[in-house]
């Protein structure tokens, strides 16, 4: 938990201007290993109750052995958190920030706890996913739900940030980051180089229920817009697939991709993971080792941009969100960029529902 000291004048500011129902702030995670030893109950925790084959857990342990048995995850988390809380005291915000996860340590019940114990009634979540699906909406609600049943009757209240695909600051972001990797292509091939978003793959029957597909085309829309790539040059494709080999996963699947890209006569290609908020390992593994030893081995310079991580505009962005709804804001006065304006604070009854088939390992490395 983060709270920071404040001057008088500091604290002044702060009392008028986050007058609201809400008093903690707590950010929602993933969770992943942080030593050896916490790989397999780790996942282990990400596939409970969804009969994962033993070989299939191992299988996907030796993605973090090849890393030491650490996912940086979590110390991402740290670094966002401690990027956002001085960025909130600049806006007069100075509720203390709690951290949870849905998966490893600190567990969203341990840190309810803690909250209830330093009496807080009411949290506003920030959920570290920026796209609406089963996966990085609805379950982490009802962890958060069942989190809440755990601690008992002195569990806070916990309201959650909306989705942000489509926020300015969050497009200006990942356009920054392309734009950092396109400095790395020389400049005379800058204009034609294909970029390819990347995001993770979900279950066809989990994406029907979403409107996850739509939030990603939008943002890649939005991003190339920003950097003024044609629609000709630009893919969205899909990464990091798990689960029974019968069933549809969305696609096309980055390594088809960058072949299909390689065989049209490209030497070169940008790889910008829009789909994740921080460079993790799904990332590391998947694109930084799969996709790139794919490219070395049928010539193609593949340059992989970074997740928008700590980038000012993304952390000034989770501020403007907090006081959003500290402040009780409009809808006139949410800004979204697009097609579709800013999404709903409080989810629907059927936003986000599960697929009918029960899924495999879906998220299963961060």
């Amino acid at each position: 938990m983060i709270r920071p000291e404040l001057s008088v004048d500091q604290r002044t500011k702060c009392e008028i201007e986050t007058t609201s129902e809400y008093d903690a702030i707590l950010i929602v995670g993933f969770g992943g290993p942080e030593k050896p030893e916490d790989v397999m109950p780790f996942l282990e925790n990400v596939t409970r109750g969804r009969n994962i084959p033993r070989e299939r857990l191992e299988e996907v342990a030796e993605h973090y052995h090849h890393f030491g048995g650490v996912s940086p995850i979590n110390e991402q988390v740290r670094s966002l958190m401690a990027t956002l809380g001085p960025e909130l005291r600049r806006h007069g915000v100075t509720l203390p920030i709690y951290w949870g996860n849905r998966n490893w340590t600190p567990m969203l019940p341990d840190t309810l706890r803690e909250m209830a114990a330093a009496g807080v009634k009411k949290s506003l979540a920030i959920v570290l996913a920026a796209y609406s699906s089963y996966s990085s909406c609805r379950q982490y609600r009802e962890d958060i739900g069942r989190a809440r049943e755990e601690v008992g009757p002195t569990a806070p209240e916990v309201a959650k940030t909306r989705v942000f695909y489509n926020h300015p600051e969050f497009i200006t972001a990942n356009a920054d980051r392309v734009r950092e990797a396109l400095a790395k292509i020389p400049a005379e091939d800058r204009g034609e180089v294909p970029i390819t978003f990347t995001a993770h793959s979900i279950p066809a029957a989990m994406a029907a229920n979403s409107l996850y597909e739509e939030q990603l085309r939008e943002t890649c829309r939005l991003v190339a817009a920003e950097l003024n790539v044609d629609s000709r040059r630009w893919s969205l494709v899909y990464q990091s697939r798990s689960g029974r080999p019968g069933d549809l996963w969305l696609e096309p699947d980055i390594l088809d991709h960058l072949r299909d890209v390689r065989e049209q006569g490209a030497r070169e290609v940008i790889v910008h993971p829009i789909g994740f908020l921080s460079d993790h390992m799904e990332v590391l593994y998947d694109l930084d080792e799969e996709a790139q030893q794919l490219c070395e081995k049928i010539g193609l310079n593949m340059v992989r941009s970074s997740t928008v991580g700590t980038h000012r505009g993304f952390v000034r962005m989770l501020c403007e969100l907090v006081c959003e709804r500290l402040q009780g804001a409009q809808e006139d006065e949410k800004r979204a960029l697009g097609r579709f304006g800013p999404s709903h604070d409080e989810c629907p009854l059927n936003c986000c529902l599960p697929p009918v088939r029960p899924q495999n390992l879906a998220h299963a490395k961060s």
